[in-house]
């Protein structure tokens, strides 16, 4: 398997890309910053990523059950034990690449110790090893890379980490392609090479960039476009404005702005307005939701479940996925995990 990473950026990428060299040149002028401040973007930023990187696997803790894991240590009744540990492990996971970043550099064996962290307790015969049997991709047709090919692979990819001259926010996206691409992993490959992206990303001084579950479904569908030979532009976008998005919250943290509301109720959508706008029945929703398919964003105290407009789009993908003769089953396990 061979795919040609000399990234010819169009134009309608160079200008996310430039967006953020200009926004990262006016976060340098805040360091050393406010401890802090720095301190409680790192907080977030934990269980967001925890959160969202779990959940794009089909990890069923909500990011307030997230928090309660990680941050007081408790269990949530009725959630999979599998579930807490993979939120513990992904916290000392972070924890790791945090104390990595000082090196400036990355070696298989940092790989290896991300990955083995984050199936420690799941999967302990396979946590940090790399794979010695076939391994497939549940409902995609990229053909992964012959287990007896993965340790070149990865040497390659090695030379490749430590010789490209690519912009460090350009290298952090294509580390993480390549690597999900190689597949080394029985089981994880997801979750570490977002780290491994993550980890790039902060050796130069970039915060990390967090892919919404909400965004699932493009994420996926850029990376298997790409896979299959098609161009990595739609992929990029996906990393460029997540980048963005984490670059936007550190400098309103570092001038003081007054934070704006992660959610506010009024730009939210009850099950009923959800079901009008995307020409679906509330019953369709409520069990699309139920399986995975779509995100309530938060409940109100009198019990009514909130969405986020951007559910009106996935429900528009969800029947394209049918017309293309998915059954829901097949679209919850093609573009609800790549990790395995």
């Amino acid at each position: 398997m061979c795919y040609n990473y000399e990234v010819a950026l169009c134009g309608l990428i160079m200008i996310p890309l430039n967006k953020i060299i200009s926004m990262q040149k006016e976060l340098d002028q805040y360091r050393p910053f406010d401890r802090d401040i720095l301190d409680n973007l790192e907080r977030w930023f934990e269980v967001e990523l925890t959160y969202t990187s779990n959940a794009i696997e089909g990890n069923t803790l909500t990011r307030l059950e997230t928090a309660l894991v990680l941050e007081k240590g408790i269990t949530v009744g009725g959630k999979p034990l599998k579930d807490h540990l993979e939120a513990i492990n992904h916290q000392n996971a972070i924890s790791l690449m945090q104390q990595m970043v000082q090196t400036q550099t990355v070696s298989l064996g940092d790989i290896l110790s991300i990955h083995h962290l984050i199936l420690k307790g799941i999967d302990d015969v396979n946590a940090g090893q790399i794979r010695r049997v076939p391994v497939r991709i549940s409902g995609s047709s990229v053909v992964l890379p012959n287990s007896l090919k993965v340790p070149m692979l990865l040497d390659e990819f090695m030379v490749w980490l430590q010789e490209s001259k690519e912009h460090p926010v350009t290298l952090a996206a294509l580390a993480h392609h390549k690597l999900v691409t190689i597949h080394p992993f029985v089981d994880g490959n997801g979750r570490t090479a977002r780290l491994l992206m993550n980890l790039i990303l902060m050796q130069h001084g970039y915060p990390p960039a967090i892919i919404s579950p909400k965004e699932r479904l493009a994420y996926i569908q850029s990376l298997e476009q790409s896979q299959l030979g098609g161009r990595l532009d739609s992929y990029l976008d996906i990393i460029y404005k997540a980048v963005i998005r984490s670059l936007t919250i550190y400098l309103k943290a570092l001038r003081k702005e007054r934070p704006e509301r992660l959610t506010r109720t009024g730009a939210l959508l009850k099950i009923g307005q959800l079901a009008k706008e995307a020409n679906e029945s509330s019953s369709t929703i409520r069990y699309w939701t139920k399986i995975g398919l779509l995100e309530v964003v938060t409940t109100t105290p009198s019990g009514y479940q909130l969405y986020d407009r951007r559910m009106v789009d996935q429900c528009c993908q969800i029947r394209d996925l049918q017309k293309q003769r998915y059954t829901l089953d097949e679209i919850a396990t093609k573009f609800l995990s790549i990790d395995g």
